[in-house]
């Protein structure tokens, strides 16, 4: 195989990638508080070169505020808010805006650094680009997010953070395991098929929970029906069927009903792969890896009902937002290992094929 400048792997470039891995993380976590505290529409303009400077007199802030007060959330939910109120939420807004600008910086200037040295492996340069493609996306998609809510609603499309949310989650999957690839090299050996796809269905199954998360918090339905395991004494509460399709995307029992039940089938397929990982010992690590997933997605569900029973307070929405992350991270990884190793079998008997 050719490579660049004579090399396949580089720590050096893993070391980056997993760094603006963390970055990326910490803008999932800080989005995730700026939706607890309503903050997201109040910066009502999008300006990418000076919206790094925040309002830096008495002027500029109440110029902010007007903008801020001609939108319905304003008129209809935060009517008579004072100007300090609003730098309150003004500053999550803001702080996340500038976090995605200072990811975008720290992936590609050390990307151009890197290229321009010859030190990026070759069959990691296109992965690379991808990944600096998504990032600019990523921040049109958050202004799309945001322009929902500025005219008519009072608050973003359920479907739309779902979606600024995924995209986010994609390009930390894609970094985590990029500078895996970058750490280690290339490698040829697979693990059997069945299992290479069973880790691929869990790991496709986090980051779907993840989305129907999204919607839950863009639905703003975990504010409601705080009690477990039923939901205001009823298995499922009564659904407004008239939205249509949209009743999965915006109806609050609904929206709350598929991000309870797919947890429990997540809990349930996690712990058996996990379970037949450890008990057929396949390569050294797999085992150990599948049970950090299941004992994590345990975790997670844990502190998901803990809260939910106390209405999402902002500590608790914010821990339980960074613990999804944490588990597609530790799924990411479980999927690369799994197909980056050469099982060996601790049991005698026929051939295992693997999972799924």
């Amino acid at each position: 195989m050719k490579r660049l400048g004579g090399r396949d792997r580089s720590r050096a470039v893993a070391i980056w990638l997993w760094t603006v891995a963390v970055m990326v993380f910490a803008m999932v976590v800080v989005g995730g508080v700026t939706r607890l505290t309503g903050s997201g529409l109040s910066i009502t303009e999008w300006k990418p070169i000076m919206g790094w400077i925040p309002p830096l007199n008495h002027a500029d802030w109440m110029e902010a505020f007007d903008k801020y007060k001609a939108i319905p959330q304003y008129q209809q939910v935060n009517a008579g808010m004072s100007l300090d109120e609003f730098k309150g939420i003004f500053f999550w807004e803001w702080f996340h805006r500038v976090l995605g600008r200072l990811i975008g910086g720290v992936f590609a200037a050390p990307f151009l650094i890197f290229l321009a040295f010859r030190k990026l492996p070759r069959r990691l340069i296109g992965r690379c680009v991808v990944l600096l493609g998504l990032g600019g996306l990523q921040g049109l998609i958050g202004w799309w997010m945001v322009t929902s809510g500025l005219s008519e609603r009072v608050d973003v499309a359920p479907e739309r953070l779902t979606v600024h949310l995924g995209l986010a989650l994609v390009i930390f999957m894609g970094l985590i395991w990029t500078g895996l690839e970058a750490w280690n090299g290339e490698e040829h050996s697979r693990s059997p098929e069945g299992w290479s796809r069973g880790a691929a269905i869990l790991l496709g199954a986090v980051l779907f929970q993840c989305l129907l998360g999204g919607l839950v918090a863009g639905a703003k339905a975990g504010f409601i029906y705080t009690d477990w395991p039923l939901m205001n004494g009823a298995v499922l509460p009564p659904v407004e069927w008239g939205k249509g399709a949209l009743a999965f995307l915006h109806d609050q029992a609904l929206v709350q009903f598929n991000h309870r039940i797919f947890a429990y089938a997540l809990l349930i397929g996690g712990t058996v792969y996990a379970v037949q990982a450890w008990r057929w010992r396949l390569a050294e690590g797999l085992g150990a890896s599948a049970f950090a997933v299941a004992v994590a997605l345990w975790l997670q569900a844990a502190l998901g009902i803990v809260t939910l029973m106390h209405a999402v307070p902002l500590w608790l929405g914010g821990l339980h937002q960074a613990g999804a992350a944490l588990v597609l991270a530790l799924a990411t990884v479980n999927l690369w290992l799994v197909r980056r190793s050469q099982p060996r079998l601790f049991m005698s008997g026929p051939r295992v094929r693997g999972f799924f």
